[in-house]
């Protein structure tokens, strides 16, 4: 019956990752699961889309503590994460991370899935010249404050697990990453990783394997579970855009110094993580699992795939 399910809060329901969630869930009836989706604006138009699969849409602002925990109470299971590029801001995304991990607490959660990134700190201090430092406190912004916020969910004792989410293949289309048209009318694809993997994933399957998180329950508590679909050089992703694009495709291997200087608002951050990403691929990489992905998703999307169902959407020009 309804009333058994475990009901699931999704912060962010109405974005990439928390409406994939929300999605997963609805779309698995029998799995013994409700939805609540949080969002700041229920009148807003994918809010009623949710309300309309069957979401419980509720009202609520991460930056008003009172107010999300009011919307937490009662649930079993709730899934946080912050959209840094709304504000470009990490003391904010910091104090949204607190707000969350307090609400919860308050309202008594029993599995929170906190979807987390690298401090890339940890692996090169602010001193260290290869990299610029940014905001005079940071080497990559949207990650640094994520992973510095892993350590609010544990001080509170909240039964998290952290969430280490991949490059989202969906940025080929939002984000303006796609292959673009040179002087020459060839395409190029480009990407400051020289010859080292990223690991991707689509966007829909982050939010699918963070319901198999919570389906796996208390066994996932205090891990820190990674997720791809797959791990390609840039080189192989050109590769993958002309065999779906039916053109050639060229692999523009930039440096990172060329991307930070690109001039887009938030080149210098993106310039930041990808030379991260390309300069500690090993540990990076080791940390996302595909396999386990999919174990966790058994409809983990290859690129390919992703590209079979999205080559449409990727503007060009």
């Amino acid at each position: 019956m309804a009333e058994s399910r475990k009901i699931i809060a999704v912060v962010g329901a109405t974005g990439a990752q928390g409406g994939g969630l929300v999605r997963a869930i609805l779309d698995d009836p029998d799995g013994g699961f409700g939805v609540r989706a949080i969002t700041r604006d229920v009148s807003s138009g994918p809010a009623r889309q949710l309300a309309l699969l069957g979401a419980d849409v509720v009202a609520a602002d991460i930056d008003d503590e009172a107010s999300l925990a009011a919307a937490l109470e009662g649930v079993h299971g709730a899934y946080f994460v912050t959209f840094y590029w709304a504000h470009f801001s990490p003391d904010r995304e910091k104090a949204e991370a607190r707000h969350m991990a307090a609400a919860a607490r308050a309202a008594g959660v029993k599995h929170v899935i906190w979807s987390t990134l690298e401090d890339t700190r940890q692996w090169i201090a602010l001193s260290d010249q290869r990299m610029p430092t940014l905001m005079g406190s940071y080497k990559v912004p949207h990650f640094d404050a994520k992973g510095e916020s892993n350590k609010v969910f544990t001080e509170l004792g909240l039964p998290v697990t952290f969430l280490y989410t991949s490059f989202y293949w969906d940025n080929l289309i939002h984000f303006g990453m796609g292959p673009k048209k040179g002087p020459d009318g060839q395409l190029a694809f480009t990407l400051p990783m020289g010859d080292k993997k990223l690991p991707g994933i689509a966007a829909q399957d982050i939010g699918k394997c963070a319901y198999g998180i919570f389906k796996k329950g208390a066994t996932t508590l205090g891990q820190s579970i990674g997720i791809a679909g797959e791990q390609l050089t840039g080189a192989q992703m050109a590769a993958a855009l002309a065999r779906a694009l039916g053109q050639p495709v060229n692999y523009n291997a930039v440096s990172p110094e060329a991307y930070r200087g690109f001039g887009f608002p938030g080149a210098d951050d993106l310039g930041n993580m990808f030379q991260f990403k390309r300069d500690f691929e090993e540990s990076y990489c080791a940390a996302r699992s595909v396999a386990q992905s999919r174990a966790l998703n058994p409809a983990l999307q290859t690129f390919d795939a992703w590209l079979a169902q999205n080559k449409d959407r990727i503007a060009l020009a």
